[in-house]
């Protein structure tokens, strides 16, 4: 199998395989636990801690576990508005966010918000100009995401998040950086953000763990579960261990990989820019800034007919987002492309084990089964 749909999950690498599988055999300990076993995982637990927050470049007790990157987007949002939901009832985001924060912003409609959703260019970036211009005296919240999940778009995060806090003092800055997270170079402390998700599946940990970060900024910040205290106070319940020090040992491989892992994801997405370029049946999308994504469509042929074929030869990728099925992209409609390019599209995403041997059979399979069945 060549796995090329890394946007969607990735393989979890030995070193979180090895802590998960510690977790479950010898420390199974419940931290909350006062007797050696359970303080022995409590101190395993901020070990953790400590190593997601080095590779987000945040304070490790402003780094709170969540169940994945949902989770921690829907907390973000949800939070903010019941902390400052007095103040004002406008919120700006993106047309082309993940679903996890498109739907958040349809339930807060129903209850009465307004959202003002900026739009992309061509390339599926959205502008500093169109924050600047939507932003109002009663803005709550931007959520913002640091890199399109479809198209490879990276924003302009730590400028939004300066104009934000500018414009709007009393107003929060969110951005689901879980494409952007230990691919693109970025430090909690220093990018301006009030809050940042992130998930632990996208960096080759285990499903099942996320985390949120909250600025020191917010000296306090609505929990999001009620009960035990854990998570000091912010998520009540027993932590889920074995996924967190999975997430915890993944995030140490990944920042040790560090600038040369996402080099070498660059080179190779070039390199396969430059093979399907000259093909005149190709059409490249959007501005696949961010190292592992590329967005490509062959008019004539449906998507689902595309990965079907590639799947008959051994190859995985999936239309756009993995978590919006059976819809046409909203991303690529923001971005005003032709219905027969959108119909057409599919998603290449690499991982640090993607080699160019692979990306060269897609490019054999495209031109000699794919792109023989355009109509």
């Amino acid at each position: 199998m060549i796995y090329l749909d890394n946007s969607a999950t990735t393989k979890p690498c030995p070193e979180a395989l090895e802590a998960m599988t510690n977790a479950l055999t010898d420390a199974w300990g419940n931290p909350s636990a006062l007797y050696g076993f359970g303080i022995e995982a409590a101190h395993r637990l901020r070990s953790a801690r400590r190593q997601v927050a080095a590779a987000l470049g945040a304070e490790p007790e402003r780094v709170f576990f969540t169940s994945g990157g949902t989770e921690a987007d829907n907390w973000a949002v949800f939070g903010t508005v019941k902390r400052l939901g007095k103040r004002g009832k406008h919120i700006v985001t993106t047309a082309i966010e993940h679903p996890a924060v498109l739907n958040c912003m349809k339930e807060l409609e129903a209850q009465g918000y307004a959202v003002t959703y900026l739009r992309p260019d061509h390339t599926g970036t959205v502008q500093l100009d169109s924050l600047k211009a939507a932003l109002r005296r009663d803005t709550i919240l931007v959520s913002i995401m640091m890199v399109n999940n479809e198209v490879g778009s990276v924003m302009p995060i730590d400028q939004m998040a300066k104009l934000t806090h500018k414009l709007c003092p009393e107003a929060m800055f969110h951005t689901d950086a879980v494409q952007g997270f230990l691919k693109i170079p970025f430090a909690a402390k220093s990018l301006g953000a009030d809050l940042i998700s992130v998930s632990s599946h996208k960096i080759h940990g285990p499903k099942g763990a996320g985390a949120l970060y909250i600025s020191p900024r917010l000296k306090s910040f609505p929990p999001l579960l009620l009960g035990g205290g854990q998570e000091g106070g912010y998520r009540s319940g027993t932590e889920g261990t074995p996924a967190i020090f999975g997430f915890a040992a993944a995030c140490a491989a990944e920042a040790c990989a560090g600038r040369e892992a996402a080099l070498r994801m660059s080179a190779l997405r070039d390199r396969l820019i430059d093979r399907l370029s000259p093909l005149p049946e190709v059409v490249i999308n959007g501005a696949h800034q961010a190292p592992h994504i590329l967005s490509v469509a062959i008019p004539g042929i449906p998507v689902q007919n595309t990965i079907n074929l590639l799947q008959d030869a051994g190859i995985c990728v999936s239309a756009g987002s993995a978590c919006a099925k059976g819809h046409r992209s909203h991303v690529l409609s923001a971005m005003d492309l032709p219905p027969e390019v959108i119909d057409a599209s599919f998603r290449v995403s690499l991982s640090k084990d993607t080699t160019a041997e692979e990306l060269d059979t897609l490019v054999h399979v495209l031109r000699a089964t794919v792109i023989p069945r355009r109509i």
